[in-house]
């Protein structure tokens, strides 16, 4: 049964490929949590697991001039769904370890920012997930890297860089960070701050501390509220990699670490301290711009936007000191999947298989407030 790559699948998507129909046969509610931009939800996962001739009615009732690609979690029960497909004259093809596979595709390009330098956003689509390599005089740091590291490798590869450190904004709750694995591979520092570096060897970042990279500095300023070691980057006051502090129409939320067991806080503290954290970035440069580590989504690089432009959008910034930490404490979303255990093994206190890792990571990230 042909099944296609999901690099391949994600650029006929890219490209709006008019001929292409992506099917997802997962349950309603997975599908509304987490999907391939443009597909469409036929709920037959049961029946194709029962038995698939009782998916053979709901899926008939799709159109015939395109070609489908179907779609489930890991891969598997979407298969079945494409051999019933077949059997009904479609032209019908499976998207290789299926949402899964989807969470691995990252895409780059770089960020439009006035520095002495090139600054490259990664996206991966799949998770929502934004990271980014600084590139200047031949020297180069990476900051929130997916565990995907080849991505990182080929940017590096393309500017004909040395890798001078590798950067977390904080400990993540959504994905397994790569930066400790990356560092190590080319035997530089991995900069993380003390607080969220609970078991980790890691170089620790301080408040006001800059950190050269070639010709362009990078700036640590402490912004703890998201996690207690939460840090944003300023890099030359043209660009503000605020990780998950400030995203351009939400703010981070603020009760991960203390459900996952490892921050010693209460969420009305930690909405407290991030609102103190924001006041620091709000008197930052209008015209820098800000580059998080999430976009809801399915991001296309670059994803920025200046400061200004953030102030004007995000509600959240208007609201005093007394409603903003009500909103924070009161309004709790879904938590990211597996969020304790991705949460644990970022800051040192578990270890995870790499066989592990992409089911830890599958579905999508909530590290938002809402």
């Amino acid at each position: 049964m042909e099944e296609l790559p999901p690099n391949e699948v994600s650029e006929l998507v890219h490209d709006g490929d008019e001929n292409l129909l992506v099917v997802d046969i997962r349950h309603e509610a997975d599908f509304e949590d987490w999907h391939i931009p443009g597909s469409v939800n036929v709920d037959v996962y049961d029946e194709l697991t029962d038995d698939p001739e009782q998916a053979k009615d709901a899926l008939s009732d799709l159109p015939r001039e395109e070609r489908i690609v179907t779609v489930c979690a890991a891969g598997v029960v979407s298969q079945t769904a494409t051999e019933v497909l077949n059997e009904l004259g479609y032209n019908a093809v499976t998207l290789m370890d299926g949402m899964n596979g989807w969470s691995r595709i990252h895409r780059h390009a770089e960020v439009p920012a006035d520095l002495d330098g090139t600054l490259v956003q990664v996206a991966r689509p799949g998770k929502g997930c934004l990271s980014h390599v600084l590139v200047s005089d031949g020297e180069a740091a990476v900051f929130d890297p997916s565990h995907y590291l080849d991505e990182y490798e080929l940017i590096l590869d393309d500017y004909d860089a040395t890798l001078v450190g590798v950067f977390d904004t904080h400990a993540h709750a959504d994905h397994v960070s790569g930066a400790a694995e990356l560092a190590d591979r080319h035997n530089t520092s991995y900069y993380l701050h003390p607080k969220d570096a609970l078991a980790l060897d890691a170089t620790p970042l301080e408040d006001g501390q800059a950190v050269p990279v070639g010709r362009a500095d990078v700036e640590v300023i402490h912004t703890p509220g998201h996690s207690e070691g939460s840090v944003s980057f300023d890099i030359e006051g043209a660009a503000l990699l605020t990780g998950d502090t400030l995203f351009h129409e939400s703010v981070g939320r603020v009760e991960l670490g203390v459900e996952a067991g490892i921050e010693d806080s209460d969420v009305e503290r930690n909405a407290a301290t991030l609102y103190e954290s924001l006041q620091r970035l709000l008197d930052r440069p209008d015209d820098a711009l800000v580059l998080p580590a999430h976009d809801p989504g399915s991001p296309e690089p670059p994803v920025a936007a200046t400061l200004a432009e953030v102030k004007d959008q995000n509600d959240d910034l208007g609201r005093d000191r007394e409603e903003f930490v009500e909103e924070l404490a009161a309004d709790i979303p879904d938590h990211p999947p597996n969020f304790e255990r991705v949460k644990r093994t970022n800051v040192g206190q578990e270890s995870v298989s790499a066989d592990e890792l992409a089911e830890l990571e599958l579905g999508p990230n909530n590290c938002a407030a809402e």
